[in-house]
């Protein structure tokens, strides 16, 4: 078994859809970043990589690299669950715990996590998703961001 957990933070911004999980959650903002800013795929996304002991998402996905502007995260993460299944590992199960302010994330949960089962290619029994916020402290407190942390646990497979 190897255990690996992630972080992720990005900016919200006008002109941008809000995407988390892979799933557009209405609000007037979005995430920005060099993806299309899906803190919680990213987030996963490199527990997963740290399980696999390579690395951060920078190495595999560098910001400057034209080629993955505007990628979706979605892409991102079935990129390295490719690299999962390839070293003999399969998900065990992922915790994931999203920090915001706004906007209310508590009525999307279970549509984040189908859509994370979906894209990991689990059963949601193996996915569990949580939302917090900062009670007003700190940039997420003020609405400027949205963070997420995920612990992943892989198995041999």
């Amino acid at each position: 078994m190897r255990i690996g957990q992630g972080i992720d933070a990005h900016r919200l911004v006008a002109g941008r859809p809000l995407r988390l999980g892979g799933v557009e959650i209405p609000h007037p903002r979005g995430l920005e970043g060099h993806s299309d800013g899906d803190v919680l795929l990213h987030a996963i996304a490199s527990a997963l990589l740290g399980a696999l002991g390579e690395g951060d998402l920078g190495r595999h996905f560098p910001s400057s690299d034209p080629a993955l502007a505007g990628i979706a995260s979605g892409e991102i993460v079935a990129r390295v669950m490719a690299q999962v299944r390839a070293r003999g590992y399969a998900l065990g199960n992922v915790d994931a715990t999203v920090v915001a302010q706004e906007p209310r994330l508590a009525p999307h949960l279970d549509t984040l996590r189908g859509a994370l089962a979906d894209l990991l290619g689990v059963d949601s029994g193996r996915v569990n998703v949580k939302v917090t916020s900062t009670d007003h402290l700190g940039a997420i407190g003020r609405g400027e961001g949205i963070a997420a942390l995920a612990v992943v646990l892989l198995e041999a497979a």
